[in-house]
């Protein structure tokens, strides 16, 4: 008798980050895509209306995240989750929770693979009551340690590394290696030396999860590390730009001059 198909919904506040996931699961044999969720409030009424086996699920999502729509279902009506981050310092405490996975986006095929293949055997085993005792120990971390949207400088360490994909692999940048990051539309590029690594992230979540003893924003396409500024430039008109130690010069939005100054030890 075959097995039924592996029902599966996902959820995720990017279009494209939800259409990469339902494509892969569409080369994936005994699979029913039940839907996607774009918010945590839809995700919550999915589970519950259409009680899938599995559950992409999304970690920072505006409003209502990825935990709090564990705390809303409970863990104990929970099904299969694999939890999707940009941050990958969710994951490394993910990792060691044989019951649970993440991706870290962006996450190349072999990963999704891996993942989905992990959640598979747990499903057609039934370990069931394993993944909802990790996931009420997430939940029990979560208290201390919120994996929110707009994560607060108490609760939530400054990141540490940043996994990128390189020629379908994935590489976790050091944050330390980071001279300045600009935005390229939805996605954003860090400098390390020479080298450029383009991440699907907004510029205001990074200027919140980097260390501002280190980073300031100069403009809303422009993070520079503070120890590389060498020199800011008045030019006419009242616009202002930081020259770095290598020579590059970067804009200084008006809204963040006096931030900037400030943040540089500037007398007015």
């Amino acid at each position: 008798m075959p097995n039924a198909p592996i029902r599966v919904l996902v959820v995720d506040d990017e279009l494209l980050a939800r259409e990469r996931i339902t494509d892969l699961l569409a080369h994936e044999p005994d699979v029913e895509i039940l839907g996607t969720a774009d918010n945590g409030n839809t995700a919550v009424e999915a589970i519950r209306a259409k009680r899938p086996d599995l559950v992409f699920l999304d970690v920072q999502m505006p409003g209502k995240t990825g935990l709090d729509v564990v705390r809303d279902v409970g863990p104990d009506a929970m099904p299969a989750t694999i939890f999707v981050t940009a941050f990958d310092q969710y994951a490394l405490r993910a990792f060691d929770l044989a019951a649970l996975d993440y991706l870290v986006k962006p996450f190349d095929d072999e990963r999704f693979e891996q993942a989905f293949r992990r959640a598979r055997q747990l499903i057609d085993l039934r370990e069931m009551g394993k993944l909802r005792e990790q996931l009420l120990a997430i939940l029990q971390q979560g208290s201390t340690e919120r994996s929110d949207a707009r994560p607060t400088t108490d609760a939530t360490p400054y990141l540490e590394r940043i996994a990128v994909e390189m020629r379908g692999k994935v590489r976790v940048v050091p944050v330390e290696q980071i001279d300045y990051i600009t935005a390229d539309g939805p996605y954003a590029e860090l400098h390390t030396g020479e080298r450029t690594h383009l991440i699907r992230e907004t510029m205001h979540t990074l200027e919140e999860r980097l260390d501002p003893r280190h980073f300031v924003r100069i403009h809303r396409s422009a993070i520079v590390r503070l120890q590389l500024v060498d020199t800011l430039l008045r030019g006419g008109g009242g616009d202002y730009e930081v020259q770095l130690k290598s020579g590059l010069r970067l804009p200084v939005s008006r809204s963040r001059r006096e931030e900037v100054e400030r943040r540089l030890g500037v007398m007015p």
